[in-house]
């Protein structure tokens, strides 16, 4: 029987989360003074999507880390993002908490980020299985495919937009194989790599409407108009890099059998957790 498996790309709810409720000072702390803002926020977002696509299964996946094989092929790969903020570190462990509560795995892996081990787990299931990812971030998008939709959180709650592989050409004009391209062209300033200097988003979609990939467009380069060849060939080698960083690895060394994911929970051993972070309201989103 074909299931249904939400993906939850943990850190994208949690950081949300956090900086949704703390540009207006509400850290939100329990009587011992541990910071909840953010765990509360993921909760909320969470609970909204699993009564939004009614999943037989969930899975919530993280990064282990900032070092990853990305940042080995390239030092500065999100080296422009700041260490976070101190209300926040507490809550990566008590987040993790209160996904254990509801008996769902926490799967992540050194050197490997959320998006690759989501990845992994979505081309698995959807062999056999319908997968929905949750998440706020576009670079997800390449693995929409049969089997696979994406749900991108919009501003406000319970707003997603739903990709799948009808509707993604008319949303997005390209396919989901080629973000990839995409990215390795415009580059990526939230990732911090650059693709091709002085190539924006327009001028790469137009590049890749014409010849599809990147390997055709560098079969042809010598049709491009001058000051296009220029930037490609001046840039050969982060136009590759830049491809390879974006690429979401789909083929890691994780598993997660799906009984251990089926979506049932014990309520009193949540109210308890909740109880002890002194969600006084959330329970009743159960």
């Amino acid at each position: 029987m074909k299931q249904k498996i939400l993906l939850v790309d943990g850190m994208a709810l949690l950081f949300r989360g956090f900086f949704a409720t703390a540009f207006r000072g509400n850290y939100m702390k329990t009587s011992k003074g541990i910071p909840t803002n953010g765990v509360y926020q993921f909760l909320r977002y969470f609970l909204d999507a699993t009564q939004t696509f009614e999943p037989t299964h969930v899975i919530c996946c993280w990064d282990m880390g900032s070092k990853t094989f990305r940042t080995e092929m390239y030092q500065d790969y999100k080296a422009n993002r700041s260490a976070p903020p101190e209300e926040l570190i507490p809550q990566f462990d008590l987040v993790k908490e209160v996904v254990d509560a509801f008996d769902m795995p926490n799967i992540g892996l050194e050197n490997y980020e959320a998006d690759d081990c989501i990845g992994t787990l979505a081309k698995n299931y959807s062999k056999e299985h319908h997968v929905i990812i949750l998440t706020g971030d576009q670079d997800i998008l390449q693995l929409v495919d049969q089997g696979i939709d994406v749900a991108i959180m919009k501003k406000g709650q319970g707003n997603y937009e739903v990709y799948n592989e009808k509707n993604f050409y008319k949303k997005k004009g390209i396919t989901p194989r080629q973000m990839v391209d995409l990215k390795g062209l415009m580059g990526d300033s939230a990732d911090n790599y650059p693709g091709v200097k002085g190539i924006g988003e327009k001028t790469a979609l137009k590049l890749l409407t014409e010849y599809e990939t990147v390997e055709s467009l560098l079969e042809n380069v010598d049709n491009l108009s001058k000051g296009i060849q220029t930037k490609i060939k001046n840039n050969m080698d982060m136009l590759k890099l830049s491809r390879d960083l974006a690429e979401i690895k789909c083929d890691i060394p994780i598993s997660c059998e799906l009984e251990d994911a089926l979506w049932q929970y014990d309520r009193s051993k949540i109210e308890s957790k909740f109880d002890e972070l002194e969600f006084k309201n959330l329970a009743k989103l159960l």
